[in-house]
């Protein structure tokens, strides 16, 4: 079926996430066409605050890109960075991209995140996202495909993730050099974006957070306007009547900033508990799987002992009966 055209005065919301290292900022850069973002192969992360960029493609149509600092990233500001990203992101999430690396093994961090993403904006966030694969290149090289990669060895986790997001994957090679093949990863991903769209009717992902952040946003910016329309006071005083206003909408953000890092603190700590109880349920599976594995081998190792010896052994002479 065809996807719809973009018209010219649309504007799709993505927002990058997962663990520090597996190139979010990379994937935005490849999406917009240009170095907006700071990106370098590291385990340490370049991203530590939330940042929008944005670029107008050939239709006409606008895309914004947040990137996000890891939410296990060792900060203690992830409950900000989340409340920040919803302010730049008011008019709703069109698109999560979930990045993941083929050059690294799946870990309970990113699947923490998930869990994390889940709890603190429901379940229905999973029907906005989109997994994200980075490091095509290395696949390429290995004359790998990425359904190859998913078939050998593919954790549980990952298949769960995978089929809760309907299985909606690309794969990035974000050093490509080659203009045609990185336009074709971005176009290949922006047509699942659109599909996402579709299958939720046209609207964004919103939640409480999101309304109430517009509201005050929408009032702080129409009591500003009404200072700037009104006369009889100074450039000074208005400008002091603004910061006053602006002040307002910040205690609002610090508020809402506090009750979402306390849920993720909560939350931190029950998935803590969750993914501790998985590991030892999987290392008593594991242990059992041997213990039945090297009791099958002893019993047939006996058997074959056994064999051996009635092998060895001379056989039985029967006696005539005599008639």
């Amino acid at each position: 079926m065809m996807e719809k055209a973009s018209s010219s005065n649309e504007v799709r919301t993505l927002v990058l996430v997962g663990r520090t290292g597996n190139g979010k900022s990379a994937t935005g850069n490849s999406v917009l066409g240009r170095r907006a973002f700071k990106s370098r192969t590291s385990s340490s992360g370049v991203t530590s605050v939330c940042e929008l960029q944005r670029t107008i493609m050939k239709d006409g149509s606008i895309v914004n890109v947040i990137d996000t600092p890891g939410l296990f990233a060792g900060t203690d500001s992830a409950g900000k960075e989340i409340v920040k990203c919803i302010d730049m992101a008011k008019d709703g999430i069109h698109a999560i991209l979930m990045v993941f690396s083929v050059r690294t093994r799946f870990s309970e961090e990113e699947q923490a995140t998930f869990l994390t993403l889940q709890a603190l904006f429901g379940h229905q966030i999973v029907d906005y996202m989109i997994v994200v694969f980075t490091g095509g290149d290395d696949l390429e090289a290995n004359e790998e495909t990425l359904d190859d990669y998913l078939g050998c060895e593919c954790p549980q986790p990952l298949k769960d993730i995978l089929t809760l997001c309907g299985n909606r994957r690309v794969l990035f090679d974000n050093k490509t050099k080659d203009e045609k093949k990185r336009l074709g990863q971005v176009q290949e991903l922006l047509n699942v974006v659109n599909m996402i769209i579709s299958h939720n009717g046209g609207r964004p992902f919103t939640n409480e957070l999101f309304i109430e952040l517009k509201e005050k946003a929408t009032i702080r910016d129409n009591q500003q306007k009404m200072v700037d329309s009104m006369g009889g006071y100074s450039k000074a005083e208005t400008l002091g009547i603004k910061m006053q206003m602006q002040q307002k909408y910040d205690d609002e953000l610090k508020r809402i900033t506090n009750m979402v890092e306390s849920k993720l603190k909560e939350e931190s700590v029950n998935l803590l508990k969750s993914l501790e109880e998985e590991r030892v349920a999987r290392l008593k599976a594991e242990e059992n799987y041997r213990s039945i594995q090297i009791t099958s081998n002893n019993e047939i190792q006996k058997l074959k002992w056994d064999l051996e010896v009635a092998n060895k052994r001379p056989p039985t002479r029967r006696g005539c009966v005599i008639m």
